[in-house]
């Protein structure tokens, strides 16, 4: 081979490796978006996009206020976690699986009930993101791999239908977690709206979780020095709180939960509705 057919070469064969490169989702980042209360997207390095308990419309989002439109920036969504059927969590999950045909992931008698009550889209509600406590499931073509742990709380379906003869809430299933593996990402534990429980130290031997969003505000949920020993019991690297300041009641800010936080050695990071925290593999870039 002369050195004149190696030079001509030598850009395709960068371009063929840069193309493999990014298709396998290596020279690309994960964005985790805060969007208030318990909601989240996650934006995979292949561009896969999902919702964990997404009430858009929640005090805290600055995508609702001043007459803007929460829906304005979802023009792509994948897939919709919830973890449990209280409004502050279902919350306009159903408006965006009509938009969107995004796949509900969630336990049987949730979906079943957000079916027959609140018109979700059957076809977005049949699928294998249907599942139980305890499952895993591989979605996105393979790119990241959902658990669904357990939760102690409560779950109900709030019922429009609600009469003489009809309740005003409906089954909700189990309350659950969930923990987010992302194929050259971070993995990712959403607490829900879960008590402190001691098990959480086996999903922490399971798992090796890199960021624990972790419900903070109390009364309904965790106190803010439990939801710190939540994070030590899952060995989370990092924790970031949710779940507070949205409304009277619950805990308005995340002091007590950062010095608790720091006297189990973990690292803390308050992100603020509709911050952004991009990972380049499992680290915050």
């Amino acid at each position: 081979m002369t050195a004149k057919t190696m030079i001509f070469r030598f850009p395709a064969v960068v371009c063929i490796l840069l193309t493999l490169y990014v298709a396998q989702g290596l020279g690309q980042e994960t964005k985790l978006k805060w969007l208030g209360h318990a909601a989240f997207s996650i934006t995979t390095p292949r561009g896969k996009v999902l919702l964990i308990d997404p009430w858009l419309t929640n005090p805290s989002n600055p995508e609702a206020k001043e007459g803007k439109d929460p829906f304005a920036s979802l023009t792509k969504v994948d897939y919709i976690l919830i973890t449990h059927g209280h409004r502050d969590h279902v919350g306009e999950a159903v408006e965006i699986a009509k938009r969107t045909g995004a796949m509900l992931i969630a336990n049987p008698e949730l979906a079943a009930n957000l079916v027959k009550l609140v018109d979700f889209p059957t076809a977005s509600a049949e699928g294998d993101g249907i599942m139980g406590i305890g499952g895993e499931i591989r979605i996105a073509d393979g790119e990241v791999t959902v658990a669904m742990t357990p939760a102690i709380h409560s779950s109900s379906v709030f019922n429009p239908k609600a009469g003489p003869n009809e309740a005003e809430r409906a089954y909700g299933g189990n309350p659950a977690g969930f923990v987010v593996m992302i194929n050259n990402g971070p993995i990712i534990y959403h607490s829900g709206d879960t008590a402190y429980f001691k098990d959480m130290e086996t999903i922490g031997e399971m798992y090796a979780i890199d960021v624990a969003l972790l419900n903070i505000g109390g009364h309904f949920g965790m106190e803010p020095k439990m939801a710190a020993r939540a994070a030590q019991s899952l060995r989370a690297k990092l924790a970031i709180p949710h779940h507070f300041a949205t409304f009277p009641g619950i805990t308005q800010n995340a002091t007590e939960f950062a010095a608790a936080l720091k006297t189990h050695r973990i690292a803390f990071r308050e992100m603020k509705p509709g911050e952004t925290l991009t990972f380049q593999g499992n680290r915050i870039k």
